[in-house]
C-alpha cells in the first residue's frame, strides 16, 4: 500500500546532546571530517546505511540508545569540543576580517543562483554550475566572507537516473520532505511561518516559505512554493529544477530574483542581519533581482526608474556561464510583458523599460524575445566570464551591446573557477599533507616536492589506495545498476572482476550536452577497444553523466555508450555508472589516474572536474578549453590537439579522437608504466608532483572567492556607496549626466585630426596628435578624447594598442574645441593611430558603459 503523504519526525535529543542538533543542520560537516567522525561513531553501520547524513542518523536512533549516548561522559565532551569547535570557526576573525582596508569591503554580499551543489544531502544542484555556487559559499564561509546566498527549495530536486536493459536513460523524482533535509523554517516572531509573495498576472499571488540552511557561517535561504496559500498551479513553481516550460521557468526565475530580495528583506527583520551591499547574480536566471530593486527604491525613496537603475547597477555583479547562445534563457516579449504589465504592472516601473532591459535590440538580436544574459549584462556595473578564454568568448558572444568598441574593450572581464579542497580531496591526502608539510608548504604547494617529506613510494602507495578504493566503490555501483537494469545475480558473476586497482584509470564524468562529447572515444570502436585490452598497458574508463530529460540526442549518446561498455570482451574494463552527483564524484576524483574532457572547443566555459582530479594527484588529459587552457602547463598532464577551422564537424571529430588515442597509447598509459626497479613510474610520480605544486594553489576555491571579493565587489560596494548616498544624489546626477550624453551624442564627432612627427620616426621619437572635435552641447569635461595607437596590419587595423588621453588646448564657438598629446613611439615596427571621443565620468565602470563613441572617420 502507498502513502498518499509523508513527512519526518525530527529526534527530541537528551539536553546532554542538543549540541548534536547544530552540528548536524550546519553543513560545514560536509567538508569537516573531524565532524563526520563524531557522527559515524554513534553507529558506524547506521551511518553507512544513511549514507552519512547526521539528520538522517540522529532521526533513526532509538530513545534507548540516545540515552546511552547521553550518559556516556566521554560521548558528551566529545560533542561539545566539537560544538566548541564550530562556535570558534563561526565567529572568530577570518581572511575577510583581517584585510588592509576593511572599509573598502562591502558588509554584506548577496549571491543569487538557480542551483547549489553544497551536498548530497541537500540535492539542489544539476551540474557545473550549481557545484561551483556551492564551492563558492563553502569558501566565501572559510574565508569570512559575508555571503548570504538565494535560491529555491525544489520539491524533487535533479531527477534521479538509472538505465534500461537496452542503456536507455530513466528519470524518476522522489518528493523532498524538507523537514527532513538540514533545513529550518524561518518563523515570524509569533512562530508562524514567514511568508513571501510575489505578484502574478491575473490577480493570482505566488507564496512562498523561506527555509535556511547553514553553509559554515553562510546562511542559504531557499524559497519553497509548495505551501497552502497558493493555488494548485502556484504550489507546482519549485517542484523540479530546470524542469516545465517557458512561463514555469520564467516563474521560477521571477521567485528567485524579486522573491529572493524580498526573503533578504525578511531576513534581515527578522534577524538583524545587514542588508547587502552588493548583489550577484550567478547566471541570468535571478536577473528580476535588478527590477525588483528599482521597484523598492523608486517606491521608497522617490526615485525615478532611470536614477534608480544607476544606483542597482553601480552594486550589481554579474557572471555568465555560458559560451553557447543556446544556454542562455529567453523568453518571448509578450510574456514577460503579461507578468510586468498590464494589472500586474509595477508603480513606477513601466514595462517598456522592464522589456528595454532584456530586449535584443542589436545587429543579429531577434527583437520579440527577451533575454535574460543581456539583462544580467545591463544590469551588471560589473560581468564576468569563468575563465580566461571563456573571457574572450563572452566578448566575442556579447559585444554587439557595445558597438563601436573593439571586442577586446567589451566590458566583460573573467574570474577563474576554483573547487574547495576540502570537500573534493581524499581525506587521507589531506591528513598526509598536513602531517608532513609546514603551513606554508602545504599552502604554496611547495611540500609535495620534497621527496624527503614524501617518499615516492608513499605517494605511489597512496595513488594505488584510492584506485582500489574506486574499484571497490566502482563495483557495486555497477552491480546495483545492473540489478536495476533487470539482470539476476546468476548474469553478474563477471562484476567481481570488472576493474582493477593496478590498471591506468582514466575518468570522463560531466553533464551530456552534445559539445562535451561523450562518445568521441568511440569515433573508432576497435581503437579503443585495443586500447581497453592491450596485453601489458590496459587502461580503464570509468564514466558517468546525465542528459537534461528533454534532450533526447544526449539520451541517445549515453545509450551509444552503454551499449559499448556492455560488450562482453570490454565490460570489464569500460563502466557507465548512473546517477552521477557529489557523493560518487568524491569517490570518483581521487580513485582517478587521469581525468578526460574533450569538448568542443571553445564551448568549455571553464569546467571544474578537472581541478578535483589534480587536487587528489590526478593528471589531466584535455582539449585546451576552459581553465585548461589558461594553466596547461606541458608537465602537468596532456592537451589533446584540436582540429579548429576544420568546419565538416565529423571530420572534426576523426581527428581529434584520433589525436586522443595517439595520446594515450603513446604518452599516457606508456609513461604510466614505465616502472624502475622498485616497481615505481617514476616520471609520473614526477608530473604528481608538479601537479600538485604548482596547479594545485590556483585551482582553490578560496583564491577564485578572494579575487572575486578584490576585483568585483569591493569596486561594486564603493561604487554602490558613491551614488546611495543621502538622498541618492551621486545616482541622481549620474542619471541626469547619461540622458544629456545621449541627448547630445548625435552631435559629438572628430572633425579634423593633425599629427606630426619625424621624417624617419625611430623608437624614442613623439607623435604629435591634434584633434578638432564637435562635443555639441557637452563640455570637455563630459567626455575623453584619446588617440588610439599600437601596431596595424596590412589592411590598417590595429591588431593591439592602447589609448593616450588629449588634453584640450583651445575652444572655439558653436561646441568645438581642440585636444592634443604627444604620443611616444616605444616600439618599432609598423604603427598606426586613429582618434576617438568617449564619455568620462567617475562613476563609470567602464569607458564602454553607455555604448557610445565617436571614431574617427
Amino acid at each position: 500500500m502507498r502513502a498518499i503523504r509523508r513527512f519526518t519526525v525530527r529526534t527530541l535529543l537528551p539536553v546532554a546532546l542538543e549540541d548534536l542538533d547544530e552540528l548536524a543542520h550546519n553543513l560545514r560537516w560536509s567538508w569537516h571530517a573531524p565532524t563526520r567522525d563524531l557522527f559515524a561513531t554513534i553507529d558506524p553501520t547506521l551511518w553507512q546505511t544513511v549514507q552519512g547524513d547526521p539528520a538522517a542518523l540522529l532521526g533513526a536512533l532509538r530513545p534507548e540508545r540516545l540515552a546511552a549516548l547521553a550518559a556516556d561522559v566521554d560521548f558528551v565532551s566529545l560533542v561539545r569540543a566539537a560544538s566548541d569547535d564550530l562556535h570558534r570557526y563561526l565567529n572568530d576573525p577570518r581572511w575577510y576580517q583581517s584585510a588592509a582596508d576593511p572599509e573598502d569591503l562591502p558588509a554584506a554580499i548577496a549571491y543569487f543562483s538557480p542551483e547549489f551543489g553544497i551536498t548530497s544531502v541537500l540535492p539542489q544542484y544539476s551540474g557545473g554550475l550549481g557545484i561551483l555556487a556551492g564551492d563558492h559559499l563553502k569558501s566565501a564561509s572559510d574565508l569570512g566572507v559575508p555571503i548570504v546566498g538565494v535560491g529555491l527549495l525544489y520539491g524533487a530536486g535533479y531527477f534521479k537516473q538509472s538505465l534500461t536493459r537496452d542503456g536507455w536513460q530513466v528519470e524518476t523524482y522522489p518528493v523532498l520532505d524538507p523537514d527532513g533535509l538540514p533545513l529550518k523554517l524561518v518563523r515570524e516572531e509569533d512562530g508562524a511561518p514567514s511568508i513571501v509573495s510575489v505578484e502574478l498576472p491575473g490577480g493570482r499571488t505566488l507564496n512562498a516559505r523561506v527555509w535556511t540552511a547553514a553553509v559554515g557561517r553562510v546562511p542559504l535561504l531557499l524559497l519553497d512554493s509548495n505551501v497552502p496559500e497558493n493555488d494548485d498551479a502556484a504550489r507546482k513553481v519549485t517542484d523540479r529544477l530546470y524542469g516545465g516550460g517557458g512561463e514555469h521557468r520564467l516563474q521560477q526565475e521571477l521567485l528567485l530574483g524579486v522573491g529572493g530580495v524580498r526573503a533578504l528583506r525578511l531576513w534581515s527583520r527578522l534577524t538583524g542581519a545587514l542588508e547587502p551591499e552588493v548583489y550577484h547574480t550567478n547566471e541570468g536566471h535571478a536577473g528580476f533581482l535588478g527590477v525588483e530593486r528599482i521597484r523598492e527604491l523608486v517606491s521608497s525613496a522617490g526615485l525615478t526608474f532611470e536614477e534608480a537603475f544607476e544606483a542597482v547597477r553601480a552594486a550589481t555583479v554579474f557572471t555568465t556561464h555560458t559560451p553557447v547562445p543556446a544556454g542562455i534563457d529567453r523568453f518571448g516579449r509578450d510574456l514577460v510583458a503579461r507578468y510586468f504589465g498590464g494589472d500586474n504592472a509595477r508603480v513606477g516601473v513601466p514595462v517598456e523599460k522592464v522589456l528595454a532591459l532584456g530586449a535584443e535590440d542589436y545587429d543579429g538580436g531577434d527583437p520579440t524575445v527577451f533575454n535574460m544574459a543581456v539583462m544580467g549584462l545591463r544590469f551588471g556595473g560589473r560581468a564576468n566570464g569563468v575563465s580566461l578564454l571563456h573571457g574572450a568568448v563572452s566578448r566575442g558572444m556579447f559585444r554587439a551591446l557595445w558597438p563601436g568598441f573593439d571586442e577586446s574593450e567589451v566590458p566583460i572581464s573573467s574570474v577563474t573557477n576554483g573547487v574547495h579542497a576540502p570537500t573534493w580531496v581524499d581525506r587521507r591526502f589531506i591528513d598526509l599533507a598536513a602531517e608532513r608539510f609546514t603551513h606554508a608548504e602545504a599552502a604554496s604547494g611547495a611540500g609535495w616536492l620534497r621527496t624527503d617529506a614524501i617518499t615516492d613510494e608513499e605517494l605511489w602507495d597512496m595513488r594505488h589506495t584510492l584506485r582500489s578504493q574506486l574499484v571497490r566503490n566502482a563495483r557495486a555501483r555497477l552491480r546495483a545498476s545492473w540489478r536495476q537494469r533487470g539482470a539476476s545475480p546468476a548474469e553478474l558473476g563477471w562484476v567481481d572482476d570488472a576493474l582493477s586497482p593496478e590498471v591506468l584509470t582514466i575518468g570522463f564524468a560531466r553533464r551530456v550536452p552534445t559539445y562535451k562529447r561523450l562518445t568521441l572515444m568511440l569515433r573508432d570502436p576497435d581503437r579503443l577497444r585495443d586500447l581497453l585490452t592491450h596485453p601489458t598497458r590496459p587502461i580503464q574508463l570509468i564514466i558517468a553523466g546525465k542528459s537534461h530529460p528533454a534532450d533526447e540526442q544526449g539520451k541517445r549518446l549515453i545509450q551509444q555508450l552503454v551499449r559499448f561498455s556492455d560488450s562482453s570482451d570490454v565490460r570489464g574494463r569500460i563502466v557507465f555508472l548512473p546517477n552521477y552527483d557529489i557523493a560518487m564524484a568524491q569517490a570518483l576524483y581521487p580513485g582517478c589516474d587521469v581525468w578526460l574532457n574533450n569538448p568542443l572547443r571553445p564551448l568549455e566555459a571553464s569546467g571544474t572536474s578537472g581541478m578535483k582530479s589534480s587536487l587528489n594527484g590526478g593528471l589531466n588529459l584535455s582539449i585546451l578549453d576552459g581553465w585548461w587552457d589558461e594553466w596547461f602547463d606541458g608537465e602537468n598532464g596532456w592537451a589533446i590537439p584540436t582540429a579548429d577551422g576544420v568546419e565538416d564537424s565529423d571530420r572534426r571529430d576523426d581527428l581529434e579522437a584520433a589525436a586522443l588515442y595517439d595520446l594515450i597509447e603513446n604518452q599516457v598509459a606508456a609513461r604510466f608504466y614505465d616502472r624502475d626497479d622498485r616497481g615505481l613510474p617514476v616520471t609520473w610520480l614526477g608530473m604528481i608532483r608538479h601537479t600538485l605544486a604548482t596547479l594545485g594553489p590556483k585551482v582553490q576555491a578560496t583564491r577564485m572567492v578572494a579575487d572575486y571579493v578584490q576585483q568585483m565587489y569591493a569596486p561594486a560596494a564603493l561604487a554602490g556607496r558613491a551614488l546611495d548616498g543621502p538622498g541618492f544624489t551621486g545616482a541622481r546626477e549620474l542619471a541626469e549626466w547619461k540622458a544629456k550624453v545621449r541627448s547630445q551624442w548625435s552631435h559629438v564627432h572628430v572633425d579634423h585630426i593633425e599629427s606630426g612627427v619625424g621624417e624617419v620616426p625611430q623608437v624614442g621619437d613623439a607623435l604629435h596628435v591634434r584633434a578638432i572635435v564637435s562635443l555639441g552641447l557637452l563640455t570637455p569635461q563630459d567626455v575623453e578624447v584619446q588617440v588610439v595607437h599600437g601596431r596595424v596590419s596590412e589592411s590598417d587595423d590595429l591588431t593591439s594598442f592602447g589609448t593616450q588621453p588629449l588634453a584640450v588646448d583651445e575652444s572655439y564657438e558653436n561646441g568645438r574645441y581642440s585636444f592634443g598629446a604627444d604620443v611616444l613611439l616605444d616600439s618599432s615596427g609598423p604603427f598606426g593611430y586613429t582618434v576617438r571621443i568617449v564619455p568620462r565620468h567617475p562613476a563609470l565602470a567602464s569607458i564602454a558603459e553607455l555604448g557610445l563613441v565617436a571614431n574617427a572617420h
